[in-house]
Parts: C-alpha cells; structure tokens; sequence
C-alpha cells in the first residue's frame, strides 16, 4: 500500500480525492429524484409522522454501515472494496456475487437516470427528441470519468453542492413560512404544526410505517460509495472518518428536515400525489419559477447520480480484473490513473440496460431492476459481517482496537444492529407483493453468479496446471 498522499499505488490508480470529495461523492449518490419527487409519497402513505420514524430508522441503519465501513475502509484503502473485503472475511464466491450485483444495481441506475435526464430537458425544449439530450449527457458523463479521477470528484463535488444549496434554501423557506415570517398561499397566520398533527399522529396506521421504511432504506443507497473511492483518496486515515460522519449527519438534516417541512406546509394527504412537494412549497410562497428552479435541481441530481454510477461500475470492473476473475486488460490505466477500459466495460454496460428499458420493458429490463433491487442491503449487510470478522482476526493477531487508525464507535452493537436491520428489510421485502417479485429473479441470478466464480475457478486453476 502507498503512503497516505502520494499520488499514485502500485494499483496504478492515483489518489487524488480529499474528504470535501468523498463527503459530497456520497451525498450525491443518495440525494437524487427519491427526495425531490418521490418524498411527498413517504408522508402520503405514512402520515407526517410515520415518515419521520421511517426516515429516522433510515438513517440510523446507514450510521450503523457507515462506521463499520469507514474502520474497514482506513484499515484496508482498497478501490472497489466491498468484494475486497468479502473474500477476505466471507468467502471469494461471495465476493464475485457481491461485485457483480452491485456493477449490475449501478448499471441499471445509471440507463435510467440517462432516460430522466433527457425527459427533464423536455421541459424547456418541448420539440426536441429525449434521446438527443441523453446522448449529449452520456458524452458529458463519460468524459468527466475518463479524464482524472480529479475531474471526477471535481465535477460530483459541484454538482452534489447545487442539490445540498437546494435543499438547504428549501428548510430554511420553508420554517421561516411555518412562523409566518414569509406569507404562505391559503394561511392568514403561521401555520406552524397544524397539518402536522390534522388527522392525528399516525392517520393510515402503523402498518404503512412499515412499507415506507422498506423505500427508505433504498432511498439511502449511495452512502457506501466513500468505501469504492478509498483506494483513490489522499489520506484515507484522515478523510474517510471525516466524510462518514459528514454525510450521515447531513443526510439525517436534509431528509428529516424536508420532511418536516413538507410535513407542516402541505396537508399529508395532498403531498406527493402529482407534483414535487418541493415545487408545491416554492409556489405557495409565490416563488417565481419554481417549477424551473427545481427541473434544474432535479437534472443536476440525476447527473450526479449518473457521474456516481460510472464511477462505482467501473471501479467494481476493474477490481474484479485485478483478482484475474475478469480478462486483465480491465485493470488497465492510462497515464492519468484512469481504469479507461473499464470506464468503457461500464458504459457499455448501462447502454445495453438503456437500449433494453426501451425495447424489452417488460421482460429484460424488469428482470435487471429486479436482480439489482437488492443490491445495496446485501452490501450493506456484507459490510458488517466484514467489519466483525475483521475485529476478531485483529484481536487474535494481538492488536487492540486502540491501534485502529480509525475505531467505529458503539462495536459490536452497531454492526449487528445493522446486520438485524438487513434481515428485517429483507422480511418486509418477502411480505410486500410489490416487491416479492425482486427475490423470485434474485435468488436465481445469485445462484448464477456462484456457479460461474467456481467455474471460472476451475478454468483457472486447469490453465495453471496445464
């Protein structure tokens, strides 16, 4: 392993990225449309309150990963590092498993927040073909991730900062008109908490609770990102602890915060419906544009999301090429650091899920949103097993955990908080009929993938023997 600061490892990947990089890398991969469009849904299913409990649940399960994988990600900086570290601590088959399915979750993410962007710009050029501005953002795209990973983290660290100003602008706004220091559309005087607490505290029960955490925790998928861009950050001992707190910290403000604010603004069972409950704020306040405002928002988000995309798919390629599962010219950088065939592999990749989503809805498409839907819970779920085998084989070699470059607080609980947390997730995956259907094409496709590691094990191990 290179010194913490040196530009580049023996991997050939450079380390370039600091903390304000990997802090709003993260960010920008979870704040997306699921908070600018979808949110409103979470308090019209839930009542306001629910979807704060579920929100709340949300966040402290990304917490309980996010310390674990910090430790593990100071300890041991590889690039890619989820699969690095289930083959140390799982198995190599599981590992294989866990790459793929995320490649795959990243892929899929990555054709559809092409298709969005490319519809937002709709909005403002009405005439013109969707499919002409998403091939001008696949090129953005590209060329941003296939440049420096400087660039990159440049580019993502902007782009996130546009989403956080917004919602930033958007609770501020938004509490100044719930103490009526700004004049709200249908109120004489504050609001305060009155469509709050209207129709009691929980209006639907508490079995939407339930539904709505299960969409929460999928609306926090992206944290784990920081664990991917380890290998390729400037004093990972320093920056990674950083950046876990940071962003779980905001991530709890910004969609507690929002909720809350929606929550009192706007009568639960109106939110979400039809319009962006960040758009029905901004209008009532009288705020001109708004519905513009926030297209523009929105399409910074999806291209953050799409910047994010790559980058983790293309690092989870060349990781895999690197252990020699895949042909080794996908490990391949260039002089800049930049794995550029697995860029390409990548990208590639998310054409063919994009090409598929508009020739093979039905079938194709929906099998690969199905198989990548659980994706995040089981590296989530990885992570902490990692993290507590990790500990016990640090212990046995006869190291505390004081010598630690970075010590998760509240081991063992928080780990196996999270592990708890998982499998509970994975109940309410089995016991809601909407999203059944993602186990039914996941569990084959799992089998799939440990059939092919251990055939791909016995090629490889015929060829060395040969």
């Amino acid at each position: 392993m290179a010194a913490a600061g040196t530009p580049k490892d023996d991997t050939g990947l450079e380390r370039k990225m600091e903390s304000r990089h990997l802090t709003m890398i993260s960010l920008g991969g979870v704040i997306g449309t699921g908070l600018f469009v979808s949110s409103g849904y979470a308090i019209h299913q839930a009542g306001p309150l629910g979807a704060i409990l579920a929100y709340a649940a949300g966040s402290l399960l990304v917490y309980c990963v996010m310390v674990s994988l910090g430790e593990l990600s100071v300890a041991m900086p590889y690039a890619g590092s989820f699969h690095m570290y289930a083959k140390r601590f799982i198995g190599p088959g599981t590992a294989f498993t866990i790459a793929i399915l995320y490649w795959l979750n990243w892929a899929v993410a990555l054709a559809s927040e092409f298709t969005a962007a490319g519809l937002l710009m709709q909005r403002w050029f009405p005439h013109s073909p969707s499919w002409v501005w998403s091939a001008v953002f696949i090129v953005v795209v590209f060329a941003l991730n296939i440049m420096s990973v400087r660039l990159y983290g440049e580019a993502e660290f902007w782009f996130a900062s546009i989403k956080v100003f917004a919602i930033i602008a958007f609770i501020v706004i938004g509490l100044l008109a719930i103490f009526g220091a700004i004049p709200i559309a249908g109120h004489d005087s504050a609001p305060l908490l009155g469509n709050f607490v209207a129709g009691g505290w929980f209006p639907s029960g508490i079995a939407p609770i339930f539904s709505t955490l299960l969409t929460v925790v999928f609306a926090f998928s992206g944290t784990e990102v920081v664990g991917v861009a380890a290998g390729e950050t400037k004093d990972p001992s320093r920056a990674i602890p950083k950046a876990v707190h940071t962003t779980v910290l905001r991530l709890a403000i910004f969609f507690i915060g929002s909720i809350l604010v929606m929550a009192a603004l706007i009568p639960w069972h109106q939110a979400g419906v039809d319009t962006s409950p960040f758009v029905l704020v901004f209008q009532s306040i009288g705020m001109p544009f708004a519905g513009d405002i926030m297209n523009f928002v929105v399409l910074t988000a999806v291209l953050s999301a799409a910047n994010s995309g790559l980058y983790v798919c293309s690092r989870m390629v060349w990781s895999l090429a690197k252990e020699r599962l895949i042909p080794e010219r996908f490990a391949r950088t260039n002089f800049r650091g930049v794995p550029v065939w697995a860029v390409l592999f990548s990208m590639a990749g998310s054409l063919l899920a994009l090409l598929s989503s508009v020739i093979a809805a039905s079938t194709v498409y929906l099998v690969l949103v199905a198989v990548s839907g659980l994706a995040t819970l089981v590296v989530w779920f990885s992570v902490c097993v990692c993290h507590i085998r990790f500990r016990r084989e640090w212990a046995r070699d006869g190291h505390s955990a004081d010598e630690l470059g970075y010590r998760a607080p509240g081991f063992p609980v928080l780990p196996w908080l999270a592990i708890v947390m998982c499998i509970g997730a994975l109940v309410l995956v089995v016991l809601d009929d909407t999203q059944r259907s993602t186990l039914y094409c996941m569990i084959p496709f799992v089998a799939c993938c440990y059939a092919a590691y251990y055939a791909l094990e016995r090629q490889r191990k015929r060829e060395n023997n040969a």
